[in-house]
């Protein structure tokens, strides 16, 4: 075998780069770490390294008809590649089988193919034959999304794991927004390295090891991976985005990430946030949402969460312009009140059943029972509201 180190311009495009031998040590150190996935109830938990599990996947996939096209790193795991300590720890190990799915019944399929293959991964000694796929789906499955309509075909199964990080499954026909900011718009495509675990007996070195290919969807890896270094925040048509990447820029902001060019973001700050009062226009989506965002990328990070809505709370308050001024109060509430049940779950106040903080009403209350503040008071972790007396 030829020294597979060995690089040229033809295989980069603007769009994409070949990885470095630092970056490939980091990539195979993900792809080989033992990941528990955590059963529901009295199942096992499960020791799944990636390599092992996507190769089982492809190849079974294939066995059944389906064609994969590549297999990809994608998300924050493919940025903890490509830069190491960056100001974000890696969560959910996100991977990407492009496909073709050209009907409904692929989709069947590819579940019915890796709820199978975490047969394999069950320890020795438990009876696999009494095991079905709605018993495997329930114990082992975090999450199940099927998306089919004209512009999108993709499905994402994601295994439990109470660290958060999940690993995830995405089958990709077409979709029409891949990322939400440059930083995370890396996909680090697996082939050469899954190939090389298959039929190479030498482990692999500096010197010797298989070519490797990032590819930023942003459209220019050197910006990206330049925004990347520098902790900058870039993106294009946040309009396209679901929820307008708010979400996404504040916890970019928390982590000490800085817009490219503060004045631009301004206006984009509120394309984010119509684009998000548009996707979710009632308080109780918003609060599902917001709840669901932060129990999903603050695992470890607990003590992130307060700073993290008192940034989205100055960012909607300062960029919303699509709302009426009650349904804007109303946001704004929702975002202090999480922010101070956080704090009591932190055990942040010392003594929470004492704390006093004062809260304006809304003017549509006319409640000759409530002054011109209520008393926020906090009963163990659950913020009640009373009238001052």
């Amino acid at each position: 075998m030829a020294n597979m180190a060995e690089t040229s311009s033809s295989g980069e495009s603007e769009s994409c780069s070949v990885l470095t031998w630092d970056q490939v040590s980091r990539l195979n150190e993900v792809l080989t770490e033992a990941v528990p996935v955590h059963g529901r109830g009295n199942f096992p938990t499960l020791e799944v390294r990636l390599k092992d599990i996507v190769r089982l996947v492809r190849n079974r996939l294939e066995q059944r008809g389906i064609k994969v096209k590549d297999v990809r790193l994608n998300g924050s795991t493919a940025s903890h590649v490509l830069v190491k300590d960056v100001g974000w720890s890696y969560k959910d190990l996100d991977v990407i089988f492009r496909v073709d799915l050209p009907q409904e019944v692929q989709f069947q399929l590819i579940k019915d193919v890796v709820l199978g293959t975490l047969l394999d991964f069950l320890p020795e000694g438990v009876n696999k034959e009494k095991i079905g796929a709605v018993t495997l789906k329930e114990a082992y499955v975090q999450k199940l999304v099927k998306v089919y309509t004209e512009q999108d075909r993709w499905s994402l199964i994601s295994l439990s794991n109470n660290d958060g990080r999940n690993v995830e499954l995405k089958f990709v026909d077409s979709i029409r927004r891949q990322f939400e900011f440059s930083v995370d718009s890396f996909q680090i495509i697996l082939d050469s390295l899954l190939s090389y675990y298959d039929f190479s007996e030498n482990p692999m070195s500096r010197l010797f090891h298989p070519t490797v290919v990032g590819e930023s969807v942003y459209g220019d890896f050197a910006a990206a991976l330049h925004h990347l270094r520098n902790k900058l925040i870039a993106t294009t048509r946040p309009e396209e985005i679901r929820g307008g990447g708010l979400l996404k820029y504040c916890n970019l902001l928390v982590r000490d990430f800085r817009p490219t060019d503060q004045d631009e973001f301004k206006a984009l700050e509120r394309y984010m946030c119509s684009r998000f009062f548009i996707d979710f226009p009632d308080i109780v989506e918003q609060q599902r949402k917001l709840d669901a965002y932060l129990q999903s990328h603050f695992v470890g990070e607990e003590r992130s969460k307060y700073d993290y809505l008192m940034i989205l709370r100055r960012v909607v308050n300062e960029s919303t312009v699509c709302l009426m001024g009650h349904e804007r109060r109303q946001t704004l509430n929702l975002i202090s009140l999480t922010a101070f049940r956080v704090l009591a779950e932190q055990n942040a106040i010392p003594d929470a059943s004492s704390v006093t903080c004062y809260y304006q009403p809304a003017p549509y209350v006319r409640d000759l029972n409530f002054s011109n503040y209520y008393v926020a008071s906090c009963n163990q972790s659950i913020p009640t509201w009373l009238p001052c007396n």
